[in-house]
């Protein structure tokens, strides 16, 4: 019936998506969501390229980065993302993922993305650990990254302004500025302090 496996993607994707009415969170998530897994380049891969062509605008599209688990996320891939697929990405960040290999647990601080990332995403999804209580740093970290880059961008709309609101004011670098090390010591502190409440309370 289609032509390709993109064509026939894109029209079931719109499909389903104006049958739902066009909710404003529609995710799509490509066969090619990383640059390791497009042919030979993001840019050049002709499946991306009718993705970006035939996908209704309102939707929105999941990328991995480099790499399934990527290490480095740069605003440059990111430009090219967004070229091709006509929209911001939204990232789906598997810096954490461990379900691929349960033996190793990430404990660091999010890293590896560049400052100013945020103005060239449409969102950001973290893929954690399998185990919950190894996520404390991840999410504590990220939420620190999230503020630092709000303080580096224009002023954010209702829902930026509530979501650094949830975080807390002593959560956040300031300025704009993001130091891993500062945010692994910050979560590291209110670790340990809900820890030692946890041990404290009633068959802690």
């Amino acid at each position: 019936v289609f032509p390709s496996l993109a064509q026939a993607q894109a029209s079931v994707a719109n499909e389903v998506y104006q049958e739902l009415g066009q909710p404003s969170v529609f995710l799509f998530c490509p066969t090619e969501y990383c640059s390791s897994l497009c042919s030979p380049s993001p840019s050049q891969s002709c499946y991306l390229q009718t993705i970006g062509q035939e996908l209704l605008p309102g939707i929105s599209v999941i990328w991995t980065g480099p790499k399934v688990v990527s290490q480095e996320l740069s605003a440059v891939l990111l430009e090219e993302v967004e070229a091709v697929l006509r929209r911001r990405p939204v990232i789906w960040d598997n810096l954490y993922a461990n379900d691929y290999d349960c033996r190793r647990v990430f404990l660091g601080p999010y890293m590896g993305r560049a400052p100013g990332l945020l103005a060239r995403l449409h969102g950001l999804l973290l893929n954690p650990n399998c185990e919950l209580q190894a996520n404390f740093i991840p999410i504590h970290t990220l939420g620190t990254w999230f503020q630092s880059e709000l303080g580096g961008c224009a002023p954010p709309d209702r829902a930026g302004v509530e979501a650094v609101a949830a975080l807390g004011d002593s959560q956040g670098a300031q300025g704009g500025s993001y130091s891993p090390q500062e945010a692994l010591e910050l979560a590291l502190r209110d670790w340990v302090a809900e820890i030692n409440q946890q041990a404290l309370e009633p068959g802690g």
